[in-house]
């Protein structure tokens, strides 16, 4: 299989098997709005090579809200902006899915002005309580995730992918360390899959059969008791019969320490990959495409990822930031490592409601740039 080879995923043709995974962009307006500049960004990306865009995570309810300025889609009031959005990056030749997502218990509750709830009565780190969800929580959450698919669909996009990574929301129920609940929801692998698999069924109701539908989940927590790959088989295997077209793999929790979704530090091309191990084996037990993140720089690690049938596409977030058209000068030629280190300054700007870029090319041009580091880290 080579990179730059055509592919697809469902009825979403692709002209090569590198992804822009989903990134937290801060570009959007303070109402939650799609904004020229986002538009600009996504177009960029576009025409920079990325064979499929996953957007920023957008927020599927206003509880749910990650952060200031994240994309919101819950009303038809959203669809008009998305729409240009969608156009400007077909016009340029890209193929664009939109992530749908729900805090859960990392909503930011200074801007929703609620309770963050998920599976479980937890303390956080700011001394708020997150509330447990009840049945009628959990119904209308499933139906929140259907109406933002339907706006999905609506404002042009290929596909939609549904975020159960990260400890967000649906991440959290199917974690054993989140997750203590005693009723249908909580326990069995069975149980802590079923939030999930009843938003996958709702979506695909909303936006019918021929709509591709994608899930993130993660192949690890690094949590105490969090999830485990067994865990992620199991759910997997109820997304491929749901009818979902791929799933993303990716790991880390904004609690898990060193092994955050985004790991700092300079990554050497043996090193890439984060999830080559659980790759392997999602690959032995799930038919469906497989979409693997975790620190990707070097085009032939990629390669060679495909070649050796670990994955399907290689997925990648922060060396899109610093390059656009990174693919670009990659199917070019210039086949050499991807220049960002992995500092992760570029969240600071998201974080100061700058929107995101790499500060520390900026930094090299204005070094008297500087951006407080943020309080809490969001991805």
């Amino acid at each position: 299989m080579n990179v730059f080879e055509p592919a697809a995923i469902g009825s979403i043709n692709l002209s090569n098997h590198l992804i822009r995974s989903a990134t937290a962009e801060g570009l959007s307006t303070s109402q939650g709005f799609c904004s020229a500049p986002l538009t600009t960004f996504m177009v960029r990306l576009a025409k920079g090579g990325a064979g499929l865009i996953i957007t920023g995570h957008m927020t599927v309810s206003s509880e749910g809200r990650a952060g200031e300025r994240q994309l919101c889609i819950w009303h038809d009031d959203h669809l008009p902006a998305l729409m240009d959005m969608t156009r400007q990056v077909h016009e340029a030749g890209g193929k664009i899915v939109a992530q749908i997502s729900h805090a859960g218990i990392f909503a930011n509750t200074s801007l929703t002005g609620e309770a963050a709830m998920g599976p479980t009565v937890r303390r956080k780190s700011d001394a708020t309580i997150c509330r447990e969800m009840t049945s009628v929580d959990i119904r209308k959450t499933v139906k929140a995730f259907a109406n933002a698919s339907r706006l999905v669909k609506e404002a042009g996009f290929d596909g939609v992918q549904i975020h159960a990574a990260h400890g967000y929301l649906l991440s959290s129920f199917l974690s054993p360390h989140y997750n203590s609940r005693r009723d249908e929801y909580g326990g069995t692998a069975e149980n802590r899959s079923r939030f999930l698999l009843e938003a996958v069924q709702a979506v695909r109701a909303a936006t019918g059969d021929n709509f591709p539908v994608l899930v993130k989940m993660n192949a690890n927590d690094y949590l105490e008791n969090g999830v485990g790959i067994d865990d992620i088989i199991y759910a997997a295997t109820a997304m491929e019969a749901a009818g979902v077209k791929a799933i993303e793999l990716s790991g880390g929790t904004p609690e898990s320490g060193k092994m955050i979704p985004a790991r700092r530090g300079s990554i050497k091309p043996e090193n890439e990959g984060y999830y080559k191990e659980e790759a392997k084996y999602f690959k032995e037990k799930i038919g469906i495409p497989l979409i693997l993140v975790g620190g990707f720089r070097t085009l032939s690690v990629a390669e060679k990822f495909l070649q050796d049938g670990i994955c399907d596409f290689i997925a990648m977030s922060r060396p899109f930031i610093c390059e656009p058209d990174l693919i670009m000068r990659w199917k070019n030629g210039e086949q050499n490592y991807s220049s960002c280190n992995s500092d992760n300054l570029c969240y600071r700007p998201v974080h100061a409601g700058k929107g995101l870029y790499c500060l520390t090319q900026v930094r090299k041009k204005k070094p008297d740039v500087s951006l407080n580091p943020p309080s809490r880290s969001r991805y």
